[in-house]
């Protein structure tokens, strides 16, 4: 894969050919969580972000974190 070359939560997910509901139950989070972090309202801590790398085969480097989430005040 390029350096270049980044995929998103929801297109690693997609790519594996899982649900939403697939992906949370396979590295043990609620479906919501996934659905918050695909809309970049949260992210995935090192932990999940390894799990999500395992199940759908996207190394983590070459996943999309945004880094520009909004501020909770």
């Amino acid at each position: 894969m390029n350096a270049e070359f980044k995929i998103s939560i929801a297109g690693a997910r997609v790519s594996a050919g899982l649900t939403q509901q697939e992906l949370a139950r396979q590295i043990g989070v609620h479906r919501s969580t996934v659905v918050n972090w695909e809309k970049g309202r949260t992210l995935p801590d090192l932990t999940h972000l390894r799990l999500i790398e395992k199940v759908t085969g996207i190394p983590k480097d070459y996943i999309f974190l945004p880094t520009n989430l909004p501020k909770v005040e």
